[in-house]
């Protein structure tokens, strides 16, 4: 795909502009070049994102998304967060008021992305500011609050520890997805018995410790493949010894096999 400009205009826009409009809905379109990456921010409404070309990663204090075309990620109010972009990226962004948001997620997720759906965000992302201004604008904004009423959460976020020593742990890990280390090493680096370090990490990530590094491979392997690297050096480079072993793991995580994920052609 050839690196498209970025809409300069959109990707420097106010978020205080669109966090104050009278209408309950805004969006907003920007194209971003390949490597760019947004500074930690927040908006006081939920935002839905969405990359209708190309694929981003969403970190926030909470947690990391890998977003491919298929899928958006739904962030409450307030929530701090960043966009880094694997490669030109096209962004849709949908912003709900607090008190439009009824019936809506009530936490951050990754949904779905229906054709239904992109072509709601990616019509009221160009209405900008004025999507409630015309009567078709509100149908549009009505039909999409409809669509997120039902979403189905996919399995596409790694949660993130407040705790600093399991944090520093799951950077290690999500550098290093092969990284030999076992639950037992990492508890004796802590001084604390294999007992306590697997409470203690679940009780910061809610995920057990074999859940958790799973998901960071598999992720990891994902944010890989969408960029277009074959699989069996994927699956080796994050830690399984085999393609098949790899793609059992990775089917179940995501209910389809690895190739899907490869971009076409």
């Amino acid at each position: 795909m050839t690196a498209a400009a970025p809409n300069l205009a959109a990707v420097s826009f106010d978020p205080a502009l669109y966090d104050a409009a009278p209408s309950p809905l805004t969006g907003v379109a920007a194209d971003y070049p390949a490597g760019a990456e947004t500074p930690f921010h927040r908006h006081a409404r939920c935002q839905l994102v969405y990359a209708v070309e190309g694929v981003m990663v969403v970190e926030a204090a909470t947690g990391r998304w890998v977003v491919p075309p298929t899928t958006a990620v739904w962030l409450g109010p307030d929530v701090e967060h960043r966009l880094l972009m694997r490669g030109p990226v096209r962004v849709r962004s949908v912003f709900v008021a607090a008190d439009a948001a009824g019936g809506l997620p009530a936490a951050e997720c990754v949904i779905h992305v229906s054709p239904l759906l992109r072509e709601l965000i990616s019509e009221i992302a160009h209405l900008g500011l004025e999507v409630c201004a015309t009567r078709r604008g509100r149908l549009l904004a009505a039909l999409l609050r409809e669509e997120l009423r039902r979403p189905q959460a996919l399995p596409f976020h790694l949660p993130w520890p407040a705790d600093a020593r399991i944090a520093a742990i799951c950077a290690e890990l999500s550098g290093n997805p092969a990284h030999p280390f076992h639950a037992a090493d990492w508890a004796a680096s802590l001084a604390m018995s294999e007992k306590t370090f697997h409470r203690h990490f679940h009780k910061h990530t809610g995920l057990s410790f074999g859940r958790w590094r799973q998901q960071a491979r598999l992720l990891l392997a994902l944010d890989h493949l969408l960029r277009g690297e074959p699989i069996l050096p994927v699956a080796l480079r994050c830690g399984y010894e085999s393609h098949s072993a790899f793609t059992l793991a990775f089917r179940k995580q995501f209910g389809m096999p690895p190739s899907r994920f490869l971009p076409a052609g």
